[in-house]
């Protein structure tokens, strides 16, 4: 190969003609004439292609599900999904994408990255019941996607939404406002099989009186039952992230008609009572409300002015809306 290279760029300088010992003095000496050679054999590939390529590196925090094992055991924790539809949230390379196609009914992957949005195009194009969304999922219409269907909503039909089963791999700065949005239009959906970093799981699932109860938990326990399912290691990611990940299955089971605090009230109220998580119940409350109507309220609902919101249970929070509701009501 390199005799013909060599062959090439004798016939390039317009000497091939020349005797051996006419070329070599022409460019001084067979040394040189080699250094006309490239270094590595190119064959069909561009000159602004590099031959040595950097390694892909992650958009948005990004990091991709590569075990196949793990993905196995993510999408089992779904359930039977042979009858359902499956909203997918950030497929990326499409691990879990393969196996969800291979058993969902109908399955819809919301990818926002534009360049793994069309690979996942092509490599579903053939599947029938894969749909790839190229869009933000903060900003997706579920009454749109999974609502009644124009001339659907005629008197004597009654269709009730089928329900909805959601996975998806969540990067941690996005997964409360997901999780939010999810909850949002919780009537779609029927469970929630989410990756997460363990420490998010860890307040996601914790339980009243523990450091990690939060806003997060209150709110994810007041529409769903948790269940912490296992922890992955940073191997079976790429590229491996610097903490390990958990698998978090969601029930939809929404509390606030048992609790008594139906509307959107009671998420503005755990918000406040969470607001300053050093201060008291009756310190971070006290800005929205005055203190003789506050002091009924707690003592209402056997609370001490001192609690702080992450020791009272979703029950004994609820209690006292409902107690500062009817004072209210009454003035």
């Amino acid at each position: 190969m390199r005799n013909l290279q060599a062959r090439t760029v004798l016939a390039a300088h317009g000497i091939m003609n020349l005797s051996r010992a006419q070329r070599v003095q022409q460019l001084g000496c067979e040394d040189r004439l080699q250094s006309l050679l490239p270094d590595t054999v190119r064959v069909n590939v561009p000159k602004v292609a590099s031959t040595r390529r950097p390694q892909n590196k992650p958009k948005m925090g990004q990091h991709f599900l590569a075990s196949e094992e793990y993905a196995a055991r993510v999408v089992d924790a779904l359930g039977d999904v042979s009858q359902c539809t499956v909203l997918e949230i950030g497929p990326g390379r499409g691990v879990l994408t393969s196996l969800l196609a291979r058993r969902a009914r109908r399955l819809i992957a919301v990818e926002l990255d534009r360049v793994l949005a069309a690979q996942l195009r092509l490599k579903f194009g053939m599947d029938r019941n894969v749909e790839v969304i190229e869009a933000d999922v903060l900003a997706i219409d579920f009454d749109s996607l999974f609502g009644p269907k124009p001339g659907l909503s005629r008197p004597g039909i009654d269709l009730k939404p089928q329900p909805v089963k959601v996975v998806g791999n969540l990067p941690y700065y996005i997964t409360s406002d997901i999780l939010l949005r999810l909850f949002k239009y919780s009537k779609y959906f029927e469970s929630i099989v989410i990756m997460v970093q363990r420490e998010v799981a860890d307040r996601i699932a914790a339980e009243p009186g523990g450091r990690d109860y939060g806003m997060l938990s209150a709110t994810a326990q007041l529409y769903a039952r948790v269940e912490n399912l296992f922890t992955l290691p940073p191997a079976a990611f790429v590229p491996p992230p610097k903490v390990h990940s958990s698998v978090l299955r969601l029930t939809i089971d929404p509390q606030q008609e048992k609790l008594g605090v139906a509307g959107d009230g009671f998420i503005d109220f755990l918000r406040l009572s969470f607001g300053q998580k050093r201060k008291t119940l009756w310190n971070n409350l006290k800005i929205e409300y005055d203190g003789p109507e506050l002091k009924r309220a707690l003592a209402e609902a056997k609370v001490k002015p001192t609690a702080r919101a992450e020791t009272l249970s979703l029950e004994e929070s609820a209690a006292v809306f409902r107690a500062l509701r009817k004072a209210e009501r009454a003035s």
